[in-house]
């Protein structure tokens, strides 16, 4: 609940900082003069300031300030620029030209002091020429913003601080499930451990607009980067869900998921695909995660309720979805997931220790720590035990699925000499094996109920082996 409140409240007191207050922009024809540029044929602009590929001039009317706080004129964009006031000119940024020859690269954002001398009472003009030969990919707004404010313009240093917050806590995140992986090898922790450090790369990428101020060229290449983390994070989310709560359709989920963030890339505007990109991992995650709710699998409801409320928020505030929420969604979901973790480790520690003792004393039971506590099954009810990353899915006899919080390297110890592992995610108990089919280099196992287990090619002649052997000695038994 803390997580839900802390987002909420975060993403409603940012939402004013998102308003635009670009000026009425008037298109005119242009070109300098000895007291400035001199303007001629001025319309209305329709739409967004463009200058993609050509040379433009634009012209605004605006009034002087109210107070004697230092003015700036702010551009952020994908463009060079020359910027005047009352004909005295600001400053440049690059330089602006008819061709890509002419044109000297300016800086994606920049701000332009106002000395006081240069307003006038009532009304102003600024002019502004501008042109973007250089861009490297088209964009649906190549100019986000071009406007006056207050000098310096600090609005930005909230968002810096949670931003910054939230990714010192991912590289935590990174770091720790990382080292678990080092000690156990599962595969979710070495999923959470790129998540982590996935989202916390994209934090210091984003903020790069804020930090450097780069060349507009390189402004393709971070938000290219920023779409392929956020596509690189939604797959592994996914796949992480996928494999907790819906093991046997993780492949399929995670494919089904790169293609759909794939499929992105047609989207127009970097925020949109970002942001597709983003809610296509979230709803696919929380399918799994529903899943799991009805499976009463353990964690299931929280993460399927988190996942949820990412959407809500989503919806009511898309434009922080790539500036803020994400990361703290990245967060907030990774770094309670990496302290359960640890306990759950200490506990499956001495969980195991004790279980390890019990088992000793009945051999032909194996016991099994689930959800809903601990239970001795028959070794021989066992028809096969399939791999589900951290746990295990053990087929019994009768139809029942039993899921198991061991490893299936683990079980593969445990268990007599009559189960055989068939496949890197399958164990098969040879006792309750009906027929061998041959497939694709591989086989199928057909067992005396259930659905038959896939035979990789590289364990197919073990098997034949140990199947003999065991027709072999029952004959002679």
């Amino acid at each position: 609940m803390w997580r839900t409140l802390l987002l909420a409240g975060l993403l409603a007191g940012f939402a004013t900082l998102a308003r635009a207050n670009d000026l009425p922009w008037q298109a005119c024809r242009g070109a300098p003069g000895a007291d400035g540029p001199v303007l001629t044929d001025c319309r209305p602009l329709d739409g967004a300031i463009d200058p993609q590929g050509r040379e433009i001039w634009l012209r605004a009317a605006l009034p002087a300030p109210t107070d004697t706080r230092p003015q700036a004129f702010y551009i952020a964009g994908v463009a060079s620029s020359e910027v005047w006031l009352n004909g005295r000119r600001l400053g440049a940024n690059g330089r602006p030209a008819a061709d890509a020859r002419a044109e000297v690269p300016g800086r994606y954002q920049i701000a332009m002091p106002i000395a006081e001398t240069a307003w006038r009472p009532g009304a102003n003009v600024v002019v502004m020429h501008m042109s973007s030969f250089r861009g490297g990919l088209r964009f649906d707004r190549p100019i986000m913003s071009a406007t006056v404010g207050p000098y310096p313009y600090s609005a930005h240093i909230p968002l810096l601080a949670v931003t910054f917050a939230a990714a010192g806590a991912l590289v935590a995140a990174a770091f720790g499930f990382g080292v678990i992986h080092a000690l156990r090898r599962t595969g979710s922790s070495l999923v959470l451990a790129a998540m982590a450090a996935v989202a916390a790369l994209q934090a210091v990428v984003e903020s790069l607009r804020a930090l450097v101020s780069y060349a507009y060229p390189l402004h393709a290449w971070r938000m290219s980067a920023i779409w392929a983390l956020s596509g690189a994070f939604s797959i592994m989310l996914v796949a992480y869900a996928a494999g907790r709560f819906l093991p046997g359709a993780r492949r399929r989920m995670t494919v089904l998921g790169a293609v759909a963030v794939g499929l992105t890339a047609l989207a127009p505007g970097f925020d949109l695909k970002t942001g597709l990109a983003l809610l296509i991992g979230v709803i696919l995650a929380g399918v799994a995660a529903a899943v799991g709710v009805r499976k009463r699998l353990p964690g299931a409801r929280p993460a399927l309720a988190y996942l949820a409320l990412f959407l809500v928020l989503a919806v009511g505030f898309p434009e922080w979805l790539v500036d803020l929420s994400y990361f703290l969604l990245a967060a907030g979901l990774v770094v309670p997931l990496l302290m359960a973790e640890v306990v759950r480790l200490g506990r499956d520690d001495r969980g195991r220790e004790a279980a390890l003792t019990r088992a000793a004393s009945r051999p032909d039971r194996l016991t099994v720590a689930s959800a809903r506590g601990v239970e001795l099954v028959p070794v021989a009810e066992i028809l096969a035990v399939v791999g589900a990353d951290d746990y295990a899915e053990l087929r019994l006899v009768g139809g029942r699925d039993l899921l198991h919080a061991a490893r299936l390297d683990q079980l593969e110890v445990q268990l007599p000499p009559s189960f055989l592992r068939v496949h890197r995610s399958v164990i098969a108990n040879l006792a309750q094996v009906q027929r061998l089919e041959r497939q694709n280099g591989g086989g199928r196992l057909h067992m005396r109920e259930g659905p038959p287990l896939p035979v990789s090619r590289s364990r197919l002649q073990a098997l034949r082996e140990a199947l003999d052997e065991a027709v072999l000695l029952r004959a002679t038994g």
